[in-house]
């Protein structure tokens, strides 16, 4: 079984790159979708509003965004609940597909987590920060999120040391599919 990662920047690409490399080649795990489905449970919830003071008919993400944007602190308190919680689902995802050839796993921030042994390969996607502004902002993003959570990841240069390949996203989705599956048959 060979263990491939993908991260990247916010608004990088690293979505739609996964599903590029991952498509009939193996299972892909994502970490934004575990985080996704964590706000689904109760148990989680009761968590957040406990450790977060929030009223339980609200919306605990928002309530949370403006709880993040008011006090910067508080999204690392957020990350030290969600971090092991994603890291656990990572362990299950991979012990239940560990037959398989391949498994992707799509992790933001997979180098700021210092994760980058649990991978044979790393692909990162980066873009421009004005482009990803931009692919933010078209999927309903706020400015200050963005800012915020930019912020919170380490510059590109820095995730370079760290990645086996670096993809550049910043054209159309044919060159972007190309560069990754020129890269992948050495694999195949």
């Amino acid at each position: 079984m060979m263990k491939i990662g993908i991260t990247g920047s916010l608004a990088s690409g690293k979505t739609t790159a996964s599903k590029i490399l991952s498509f009939k080649k193996g299972p892909l795990f994502s970490a934004d979708l575990a985080v996704k489905k964590l706000y689904t449970k109760k148990n989680f919830k009761k968590i957040l509003i406990k450790k977060f003071q929030i009223n339980k008919n609200l919306n605990i993400k928002k309530e949370i965004t403006k709880k993040i944007l008011f006090e910067k602190t508080n999204i690392k308190k957020l990350e030290k609940i969600i971090h092991p919680l994603v890291r656990k689902e990572m362990n299950k995802f991979a012990q239940k597909h560990k037959k398989k050839q391949f498994i992707f796993f799509e992790v933001p921030l997979l180098i700021e987590s210092r994760l980058m042994k649990r991978f044979d390969v790393i692909f990162f996607i980066k873009a421009k920060r004005k482009i990803r502004f931009k692919r933010f902002k078209l999927k309903g993003g706020e400015k200050k999120v963005f800012n915020l959570l930019d912020k919170r990841q380490l510059s590109d240069e820095q995730k370079n040391k760290h990645c086996d390949y670096v993809i550049v996203n910043e054209k159309n989705l044919k060159i972007l599919k190309k560069k990754l599956l020129d890269i992948f048959k050495k694999y195949e």
